[in-house]
């Protein structure tokens, strides 16, 4: 169990404890009372922001203790100019990645996800519809957002795919619950390069990964711009980024290598 999970049962029982004491004894102070709520508001909200905290989703966001080298993950594709150029680059290194796929994208762009899968690398279910409100979802929406997205990827590679990134990265008890009826294992990241955003610098993106590569870094860019309305950095940043590993003596590792060694 994570810490933050840890912490968040804690202030879950003494929210549990004070709402008693208040009921059967005497309410606390209106400060100590606003206060309480306002520090379990906190706590909740940073497990659903900060995926790595790991709170309430057992995500994957660094490699197993003895992991050696970094990997390599893409988000918001695929898309059939911006993810070619990646692969390309990946092939001249020969390093591979996980590509975590939008499902409306997968539908429309099927034969760059069938390149993806023949070029050796993994994918994984990024949501269907990408939606940035995903964690204030009911559990049907929910559900059928990512039954939806499994479908699209499950028809065109003809294998139901295990790995699943939510939607910016947040998430909750109800995504949690869900992605493991689904037999997803939820993946986060450890470094990012915040390289989504339109006004995205490739030189401070590439700055910004390369400067905490280390063994286990599990490593989070953009092969696509979300609403397909910028190119990404990616094909600027990923040449820099792959040189810097190189030059630290990181290999690039294939995440399925080190999920079955943390199933282990």
């Amino acid at each position: 169990m994570s810490p933050a999970r840890v912490v968040f049962f804690a202030a879950t029982l003494g929210g549990i404890g004070l709402t008693a004491y208040a009921v059967t004894t005497a309410p606390p102070p209106l400060w100590a009372a606003v206060a309480a709520v306002g520090l379990y508001v906190g706590i909740v909200l940073a497990g659903v922001f900060v995926l790595r905290l790991r709170m309430f989703a057992d995500a994957v966001v660094r490699g197993p203790e003895d992991a050696r080298g970094v990997v390599l993950t893409f988000d918001d594709g695929p898309d059939p100019v911006h993810t070619r150029q990646v692969l390309d680059i990946l092939d001249e290194h020969d390093a591979k990645a996980t590509f975590f796929v939008i499902g409306r994208k997968v539908d429309e762009h099927p034969d760059t996800v069938k390149e993806i899968v023949a070029r050796g690398h993994e994918v994984g279910v990024h949501g269907w519809a990408h939606d940035r409100l995903f964690a204030l979802r009911g559990p049907r929406r929910v559900r059928r957002d990512l039954v939806r997205a499994i479908r699209s990827l499950e028809k065109v590679t003809k294998r139901r795919p295990t790995l699943f990134r939510p939607p910016i990265g947040h998430t909750n008890p109800t995504i949690a619950r869900i992605a493991e009826q689904l037999d997803l294992t939820v993946v986060g990241w450890s470094v990012a390069g915040y390289d989504g955003l339109a006004r995205a610098d490739p030189k401070k993106v590439a700055a910004r990964i390369t400067r905490r590569l280390d063994d286990g870094a599990i490593v989070l860019l953009h092969d696509a711009a979300e609403r397909g309305d910028h190119a990404p950095t990616a094909a600027k940043t990923l040449p820099e980024i792959l040189a810097a590993a190189k030059e630290k003596n990181l290999r690039v590792a294939r995440l399925a290598d080190w999920l079955a060694a943390l199933e282990a």
